[in-house]
């Protein structure tokens, strides 16, 4: 079978080519904004843009990292890793997940590989929240824009919650939940008419091989699509968040001493517009102006895993269980941290 051929086959396999529902969506909305709100309209699709662009690096680098795992056969290598002992697995992902580069959305790709590789969900679970909590980068930044107690203690957290997360995907699991990860019409591979390799050693020099080189490109190809869509939509939501939520309601509702701030932090962090970056300067100026560090912290937290641009990223990729435990290991984590953060300066 010719590369063209199927190159051409894994783009209707997923999409067809009728117009994908997302895309639909997203140009209505921006020409709703159009018509109604030229200058919103204008405004949101250059926020949507430039997050692209300034996401685009991280997010190729998954998407490329991922194709070449499936092409190289390396999954396998991966699989093993993350298929051993249970307590092993999750202390090497969190670990390996707060010390990784990828922001929430800039994971999904390779939590995508992963789990299509047949890795189990509780060390996936591990990486894929403790990833968007901390990197070399934002550790630095924050150490220069809050402090580099609150910077060490977040690196902390995102070890923890990582292993959080993983201990409770172990326990629910053994009650016979979340068996089934993957949403059904996701395909994270080759297409349907793709041979498997003959070859099944592992090569990572899979750009020798015509197959594997074709196997990369569909993989590729489909990742960027299904993933690229939900995440403009994403971006697109975000724009419009940062437009009609002014962030003084944030110090008027989390700025004060009372226990109830950190969980109200946490909430409000949820659905923050904030990347992880953004919210360094303003979170340090909240502190500086009487917010407690653990309704900081917690904000942070939450924020970093379920952004609105991440959460919508997820939920496009697994179950609804899965997505709703995701959450749910989020926001509780994210409270449990804070006032332990809360504790730790008093």
């Amino acid at each position: 079978m010719s590369v063209k051929t199927i190159l051409l086959e894994s783009i209707p396999a997923s999409f067809g080519f009728k117009i994908d529902k997302v895309i639909l969506v997203l140009l209505l909305a921006l020409l709703a904004l159009a018509l109604f709100s030229p200058e919103q309209g204008f405004a949101s699709l250059k926020f949507m843009l430039d997050a692209i662009i300034s996401i685009a690096p991280y997010f190729l680098l998954a998407v490329g990292l991922a194709a070449s795992i499936k092409a190289s056969g390396a999954d396998k290598i991966i699989a093993r890793v993350f298929s051993g002992h249970p307590i092993k697995t999750i202390i090497i992902a969190s670990v390996f997940g707060a010390l990784s580069p990828f922001c929430s959305c800039g994971v999904i790709p390779l939590i995508a590989s992963l789990l299509a590789a047949g890795v189990p969900l509780a060390p996936v679970m591990s990486f894929w929240i403790a990833s968007p909590i901390m990197d070399p980068e934002m550790f630095i930044l924050t150490t220069a824009g809050i402090s580099f107690d609150f910077a060490l203690a977040k690196a902390g957290f995102a070890i923890a919650m990582g292993l959080l997360a993983g201990f409770t995907i172990v326990l629910v699991q053994r009650f016979g939940l979340m068996q089934e990860v993957l949403l059904n019409k996701i395909s994270t591979g080759c297409s349907s008419s793709c041979e498997p390799i003959a070859d099944t050693k592992i090569r990572f020099k899979f750009w020798n091989d015509d197959f594997r080189m074709v196997l990369f490109k569909s993989e590729f190809i489909q990742t960027s699509l299904f993933l690229g869509k939900w995440l403009a939509l994403a971006f697109f939501i975000e724009s419009l968040m940062v437009a009609y939520i002014e962030p003084s309601w944030i110090q008027e509702y989390i700025g004060g001493e009372s226990l109830l701030v950190v969980p109200l932090a946490a909430l409000i962090g949820m659905p923050s517009y904030l990347n992880g970056y953004a919210a360094i300067p303003l979170v340090g100026g909240l502190i500086d102006m009487g917010m407690s560090g653990g309704a900081a912290m917690a904000f942070m937290l939450t924020g970093a895993v379920s952004s609105i641009p991440a959460a919508i990223a997820v939920y496009a990729l697994v179950r609804k269980p899965v997505f709703m435990m995701y959450l749910l290991i989020g926001l509780s984590g994210s409270i449990l941290f804070g006032y332990v953060y809360q504790y730790m300066i008093v």
